[in-house]
């Protein structure tokens, strides 16, 4: 298989990549939009977030904000179990970690009929404090993985580029979240100003990559000049009056720049194409047609 391999063309036709999309919200619940999203644009793979691992106040590990299914497994669309980890949890004992995740991963799927898991990623937002930690927590869960017929694959966020990769079978580039909330005079959301210098690390990158790409806004509450947070629902946060309220969002033309930098430093990256996410207040962000420029560019 190896010879028949090395003697393939490494283009990738277009109509053979993957396409993908994260959802990541507390309810799996899938409407007729989305649905026809998943159809129409041959979304075969979705990333679903499972749930978060957090510290509780006992300084214990502890899985929260776990997905409440509503909806089924969409036929013919595979599910990668997704759980993203403080990175707080990795200055505690993560001795067993690797364990209680993949039990409860595959509990979870169990119960809601998740069928046909090949993969489980995991996202977490690491330092060079907690490398270590991560690593060899990452080491042990793939090992286990492995055991069950599962790859493993983790998020790579872009200042992480210029370290060595972590120790799973993949890893996701996260195209978004480049910049700094409080600095109103650049999109936090995808700068590519901000991004560009990062992408030079991909060429020597060894780990396999898929690339995610951004489809969600965020509306910013501001107090006078301090940042309060990101409005997620209308109760989330009081808004007082002289709040103000900044609508972020990135338009078709900087995702298919971004698209087009990361496969001038690494063309492999793309083969996957991954859209975050298409929870239902994000599916009206991009005109429907212009999905496809992102999938086919």
């Amino acid at each position: 298989m190896l010879l028949f391999l090395v003697g393939c063309k490494e283009t990738v036709q277009e109509s053979t990549k993957q396409r993908s999309a994260y959802f990541w919200s507390t309810t799996f619940e899938l409407d007729s939009t989305q649905l026809d999203f998943i159809r129409s644009h041959e979304v075969s793979r979705l990333y679903l977030r499972y749930f978060d691992v957090v510290v509780d106040d006992a300084d214990r590990l502890m899985p929260n904000a776990s997905v409440r299914f509503v909806s089924a497994q969409p036929e013919g669309v595979e599910i990668v179990p997704t759980v993203f980890i403080v990175n707080d949890c990795l200055m505690k004992d993560v001795s067993r970690l690797d364990s209680l995740l993949l039990r409860r991963i595959l509990q979870m799927s169990e119960t809601h009929d998740v069928m046909g898991v090949r993969e489980i990623q995991i996202d977490c937002d690491w330092t060079g404090r907690t490398r270590t930690a991560y690593f060899d927590m990452l080491s042990r869960l793939r090992t286990a993985a492995h055991e069950k017929g599962i790859t493993l694959s983790a998020t790579i966020r872009l200042h992480q580029l210029s370290q060595s990769p972590p120790p799973v079978d993949k890893g996701v580039l996260m195209m978004y979240n480049t910049g700094d909330v409080r600095d109103l005079s650049h999109n936090p959301i995808l700068d590519m100003e901000a991004a560009g210098p990062y992408l030079k690390h991909l060429r020597q990158y060894n780990l396999p990559l898929s690339t995610a790409y951004p489809i969600f806004s965020w509306d910013l509450l501001f107090r006078g000049s301090r940042f309060v947070g990101i409005l997620h629902s209308d109760d989330e946060w009081p808004i007082l009056p002289g709040d103000t309220i900044v609508h972020r969002d990135v338009d078709i033309e900087t995702v298919l720049t971004a698209k087009d930098a990361v496969s001038a430093h690494q063309p492999s990256a793309n083969n996957e194409i991954i859209l975050f996410d298409i929870s239902k207040n994000n599916m009206s962000n991009i005109n429907n047609k212009r999905y496809e420029e992102i999938y086919s560019h």
